[in-house]
């Protein structure tokens, strides 16, 4: 029998109390065991350490925003908090660690901050080093820069910010602890990219638009840290006209098929990725809820499962490893406001 944990960030406007746990069974094909681990305000993203050690969790106390460490303290993944960093401002939406768990950072939507906190030996955060967007983009959400997501190129050379308010892919080269620029990508006007993942070859990318419902597929200079637009795809069919946005996008670990998830059209659209590494689309999933905000897959990848934050539930369906798609197994698992998922490592 093999069963994993994983975590769910939420927003804490309503019912929600903060970072929950849950259990899934695969042997079972079976969700269980929300509950609250972490009591804390808007913890909506969180992040796990490699060596399963620590979980980053975004967090806002009062007008002050920022990231909370925790220890993971035992194999039940129970949460012991270590400390906080916190500016002046609105909390990030996004953070990431690297796999040697020195430099953890965080995309701020409001504030047009990405951060990087290095860490103590135990996990724990130092103050933050910071790095400021400017500019605007021609939808009515691009008033001002919206950094949305702040994560690592595979071999970890390069920092990646995703900024939605000005339609730009932003790489950085970590330098002690602070990040230094080094190359833009202008995506095309009002797309609102969102989030990135990368192929396993570290050769490619796949980049969910939160206001175009598109997947962009980038190549990616893995020397200089560039990108280049290779492919634009809708993520909804041509006769949706109602509201939709763009929310995650993951790949499976053998770089075949590309999952991006719709809010509004609640469902998990399925690429398979071709030769040349741009995707053809397969099938829509319905994410049996309301407002898909993240999906995950399991360790083993047999199982994807997906939060709806509207709705409050999380969902697990069983994955083709050979054709990719979707097949529900178990829906309305209660987790409020649950927005982001992530499992410990294997």
């Amino acid at each position: 029998m093999t069963k994993y944990i994983g975590y769910i960030g939420s927003y804490t406007k309503k019912e929600s109390e903060g970072v929950y746990k849950f259990i899934l069974d695969t042997e079972k094909k079976q969700l269980s065991g929300v509950e609250v681990v972490a009591s804390l305000d808007n913890p909506t993203y969180v992040t796990i350490s490699k060596d399963n050690q620590n979980l980053y969790a975004v967090a806002k106390e009062g007008n002050q925003g920022g990231v909370t460490a925790f220890e993971i303290a035992d194999d039940q993944g129970s949460l012991r908090p270590l400390n906080s960093q916190v500016t002046p401002g609105s909390a990030p939406c996004h953070v990431s660690v690297d796999s040697q768990k020195q430099l953890v950072v965080a995309a701020n939507y409001h504030t047009q901050l990405v951060e990087a906190f290095a860490t103590n030996s135990d996990g724990s955060l130092q103050a933050p080093t910071s790095a400021k967007h400017e500019g605007n983009g021609p939808h009515e959400r691009q008033e001002k820069p919206h950094l949305h997501f702040a994560g690592y190129t595979p071999d970890e050379r390069f920092v990646v910010v995703v900024d939605l308010g000005t339609d730009t892919i932003t790489t950085y080269q970590p330098q002690d602890g602070s990040l230094e620029e080094v190359n833009v990508l202008k995506t095309k006007p009002g797309s609102g990219p969102r989030h990135i993942a990368f192929h396993p070859n570290g050769e490619y990318a796949y980049v969910m638009t939160e206001l175009s419902n598109e997947v962009i597929v980038l190549k990616y200079d893995q020397q200089d840290g560039r990108f280049e637009e290779w492919q634009y795809i809708s993520t909804l069919p041509e006769d949706f006209t109602e509201n939709s946005q763009g929310s995650a996008v993951h790949l499976s670990s053998d770089g075949r098929f590309v999952y991006a998830g719709n809010r509004g059209h609640n469902s998990i659209a399925v690429y398979r990725v071709l030769d040349d590494f741009t995707v053809e689309f397969i099938e829509w999933t319905d994410t049996e809820g309301d407002w898909p905000r993240d999906f995950v897959l399991d360790p083993s990848e047999q199982f994807i499962v997906a939060s709806n934050q509207e709705s409050g539930t999380i969902v697990l369906f069983e994955r083709d490893p050979e054709a990719g798609t979707l097949t529900l197994v178990q829906k309305d698992v209660a987790a409020p406001e649950a927005v982001c998922l992530k499992f410990l490592y294997a």
